[in-house]
């Protein structure tokens, strides 16, 4: 569902509606369902409503994200049975889950990576270029891409322009050692 910024706002409605119908499913079972179990199926009907096509939402309106923020909060209180004001940080790092927006980085760095490193189709990889240092230098090791110019907000949300803008640094350590373990 597209609308003329590409906000997404009409998709993520979508979504967290569809998220907080089975979240309340998951919270009137939660007294019968072990904590693993519990966790489980918020992976396999939430989580995955949340991943679904979210690397098209990089660079999206910090209000679009946090809507599927507060989802991805409230089904982690609904799986660890926490109090609805309880603060959320130790309970997604009890659960493993990142944010919403490090899934969003996560996500566009694999598909870059992927891009990169794999044979994947051409028009991904065409789309995307590498520095070349005409020097030897230390850096020269280090995979940097050429950050293409993109005069508007919209133009930089596109893939060759989000590939190299994303920096690992923006991500948590938490995120960051996530997105290492799983590359290499």
């Amino acid at each position: 569902m597209l609308d003329r910024r590409l906000a997404f706002n009409k998709h993520i409605m979508a979504v967290t509606r569809s998220c907080n119908f089975h979240a309340q499913a998951i919270r009137h079972i939660r007294h019968l369902l072990s904590t693993d179990l519990a966790q489980t199926l918020a992976c396999s009907l939430i989580l995955t409503r949340l991943d679904y096509w979210n690397s098209v939402l990089y660079g999206a309106p910090v209000s679009s994200i946090q809507k599927l923020q507060r989802v991805q909060n409230n089904t982690a209180r609904i799986v660890l049975q926490a109090p609805r004001r309880s603060h959320v940080k130790p309970l997604m790092r009890q659960l493993h889950w990142l944010p919403v927006q490090c899934r969003i980085d996560y996500k566009v760095s694999v598909l870059t990576y992927k891009t990169l490193n794999t044979s994947v189709p051409q028009y991904l990889s065409q789309r995307i270029n590498r520095r070349v240092n005409a020097r030897t230098l230390r850096s020269s090791a280090t995979p940097l891409l050429i950050q293409p110019f993109a005069r508007t907000d919209f133009a930089k949300r596109s893939f060759r322009c989000a590939a190299p803008g994303i920096h690992f640094p923006r991500l948590s350590s938490e995120a960051t050692h996530c997105l290492y373990s799983n590359l290499g």
